[in-house]
């Protein structure tokens, strides 16, 4: 399975700087006005190594992207997109929820991206919904 203590990997800057092995900032481009990460501590690589023992973690990042948003004054939770990359579509080979918000305010290219449509995101209601039917995401 792809999971394993953050930091073990040494080539994943995500570990890294949840180990603060480094200052390294990850610039992304933003898919709305406001887009942030919430990354795992454990190193998992994608959303299709999530099994449904990770179903507390999906849900807990959940949470983390909610709050991040509602304290950067996000107004209208319900316009709001939670979700992962689904390989081969992941810039970054450890797992990370993107909170995205005004979602209705999302330009074409954010929205084939991370819209509803798009084969390449999978939001957290999905991938709960599939780990708990299916024990693991398709």
């Amino acid at each position: 399975m792809a999971t394993q203590i953050a930091g073990d990997d040494d080539e994943c800057s995500f570990c890294q700087i949840v180990q603060s092995q480094t200052d390294t900032e990850i610039l992304i481009s933003p898919g709305a006005g406001h887009h942030y990460l919430v990354i795992t501590r454990t190193h998992i690589s994608n959303c299709k190594a999530l099994r449904a023992e990770h179903i507390p973690t999906v849900e807990r990042m959940a949470e983390m992207g909610r709050n991040v948003l509602e304290k950067n004054k996000v107004r209208d939770l319900n316009d709001v997109r939670l979700g992962f990359h689904v390989p081969p579509f992941s810039s970054v080979p450890h797992l990370h929820l993107h909170a995205l918000a005004p979602a209705s305010k999302m330009n074409d290219s954010a929205r084939r991206r991370y819209g509803p449509q798009s084969h390449w995101f999978i939001t957290v209601e999905e991938a709960l919904s599939q780990l708990r039917t299916r024990g693991r995401i398709k």
